[in-house]
């Protein structure tokens, strides 16, 4: 089965030939989740990279005092994993989650170095999309440092403001750094 998302995906940052097409296609697993499932735990291995075709997951820790911390999300055409674990073959650290029922492609940790080998275009395009992820992760560092809660917050909003409907506020005010009562504050200001 071809995954026409995926690959268009794909084809804005590399070209892969048809024959490339089918063989990562082949390789890949469709997996439908409920709203709120949990896909990956602590202690558990991540069985690889998941891509997102509909719906919304998120990735957490949660912290000594037992707060959720979000430190993704991932929506359509967004990948998500928990590269610590995947990277290092050891127990993950953290939760995925689906926020709204979700049809994610799971490209196995076992399969991938074979693709890559097999695929030289797949090397380049996720290289490409560690590289996006590591800068967008520098730049959320650097607002967390840099700017006022609510110049994040208002930052943010304008940056994804679909996407903003679709989360609850308090994970938005967690992946944000600061508690659901200050987002409340700052949504009733206007």
């Amino acid at each position: 089965m071809i995954y026409p998302q995926l690959i268009a995906h794909i084809n804005r940052h590399v070209k892969l030939t048809p024959d490339e097409e089918i063989l990562l296609c082949d390789s890949l697993q469709l997996l439908k989740f409920r709203k709120k499932e949990i896909i990956l735990e602590p202690g558990k291995h991540c069985k690889g990279e998941y891509f997102v075709l509909s719906g919304l997951l998120r990735q957490y820790y949660v912290n000594a005092k037992l707060n959720e911390q979000i430190v993704q999300f991932a929506l359509e055409n967004w990948w998500m994993a928990d590269h610590d674990s995947l990277v290092n073959n050891v127990p993950a650290t953290t939760y995925i989650q689906t926020i709204e029922a979700s049809e994610v492609l799971l490209l196995p940790a076992k399969d991938k170095d074979r693709l890559l080998a097999e695929i030289p275009a797949l090397e380049t395009y996720f290289r490409i999309m560690m590289q996006r992820a590591f800068v967008a992760s520098q730049r959320r560092i650097g607002f967390i440092f840099n700017q006022t809660d609510e110049e994040r917050y208002r930052y943010f909003i304008s940056l994804f403001p679909g996407f903003v409907q679709r989360i609850p506020q308090y994970m938005l005010a967690s992946y944000l750094g600061f508690t659901p009562q200050f987002l409340s504050r700052i949504r009733a200001k206007g």
